[in-house]
């Protein structure tokens, strides 16, 4: 058996290489995928031929338009980017094991015999890259990273994109990550970052040679400790946790805090939320606006509705929720404002899901 256990895939700019294979006249240019069809939304997905532009996931419309004036602007379709995960993983699991589909557009692989060592496991990265061509077609590529564990292979697979294929393990770590701050880690946000610091761990390689009790300390939890064994090679499993909400927040700046800039910017979170949901697979059927104002403090209405992941549906609670604030409260500003989509189910688990036209 060889050094290595897991394969990752990580399909590239999916959404727009499903909407490129579908209309071969959008191949070659640059395209994104939008949320809801208005300049108030942002870019959920782009093609590589936009992100040269400098066009990114969260990149507002309006901007995208103007960075790439011959920008091609589509809605999102989520059924038709689930058809072509399924589609994905039916040819990966024909070929190995398919341990997780960990998103719309990431696949977790268990590696077995041959794949364990490094030259098998290239072999099967290619011989996968080409039934995909092959039996779907050239639009669809993914990066590929090999390690000895999940959490290994997952970043490997961002090492080299488009199309690539890295690895790591025991035997280049930590040198071959010292390039990348330690927030371009999964699983390290803000708030982990700001503890790392505190604690005098500013790079990869203080964070590679933590001992994980105190990784644990660190974390103030058991996931400190599993992630530094994880970043140094242990095959550590992965531990399916339950999540109950997708939300977000933000304290507004000055130009912002007028009603009608205030409630743009719920829109734009709004779709920040639902895009993370659908990423996880998951649907919710209630929804939360708080809108902390001035003079008259805080106002927050819940409400409750079918299980749904789609971002139209949900901006339209969000205008209704709007409409509510403004007939009883009448301010004229706010301070800030969050967003919460909560009582969380799995997309599929028998729920009478409500979806857009766009995704039909």
């Amino acid at each position: 058996m060889g050094e290595f256990r897991t394969l990752y895939i990580d399909m590239n700019g999916f959404f727009a290489s499903c909407e490129q294979h579908e209309n071969p006249a959008l191949r070659g240019k640059p395209v994104a995928i939008t949320a809801v069809d208005t300049n108030s939304g942002a870019c959920v997905a782009c093609s590589y031929e936009a992100k040269a532009f400098g066009i990114k996931t969260g990149t507002p419309v309006w901007e995208a338009k103007k960075l790439c004036p011959q920008i091609v602007l589509l809605p999102s379709r989520h059924r038709l980017y689930v058809r072509y995960n399924l589609r994905i993983g039916a040819i990966l699991d024909q070929m190995a094991e398919l341990e997780r589909i960990r998103s719309v557009d990431e696949f977790q692989i268990r590696l077995s015999g041959g794949a364990t060592e490094q030259a098998g496991a290239y072999e099967l990265v290619r011989a996968m890259k080409a039934r995909v061509a092959q039996e779907i077609g050239p639009a669809i590529r993914f990066s590929a990273g090999v390690g000895p564990n999940h959490l290994l292979a997952k970043i490997a697979g961002k090492l080299e994109k488009p199309d690539g294929c890295q690895w790591l393990s025991p035997r280049n770590m930590p040198d071959r990550l010292a390039h990348l701050n330690l927030d371009d880690l999964p699983g390290i946000s803000k708030g982990i970052k700001a503890k790392l610091f505190a604690a005098r761990v500013w790079d990869i390689h203080a964070l590679y040679s933590l001992d994980p009790r105190h990784a644990r300390a660190i974390w103030r939890s058991v996931e400190g400790e599993r992630f530094v064994r994880a970043l140094q090679g242990e095959d550590i499993p992965l531990v399916s946790t339950e999540r109950h909400g997708y939300g977000n927040g933000k304290v507004l700046s000055p130009e912002n805090r007028a009603i009608p800039q205030a409630y743009l910017v719920g829109r734009w979170l709004v779709e920040k939320s639902t895009a993370r949901m659908r990423r996880d697979g998951r649907v919710a059927s209630r929804f939360t606006l708080t809108v902390n104002q001035i003079p008259n403090g805080t106002w927050s209405r819940t409400i409750k509705c079918e299980a749904s992941q789609d971002t139209a549906y949900f901006l339209d609670l969000h205008r209704q929720l709007w409409i509510q604030f403004w007939r009883r409260v009448r301010a004229r500003s706010a301070i800030s404002i969050s967003v919460h989509l909560g009582n969380v189910g799995w997309h599929g688990d028998g729920l009478d899901l409500v979806t857009d036209q766009h995704y039909a």
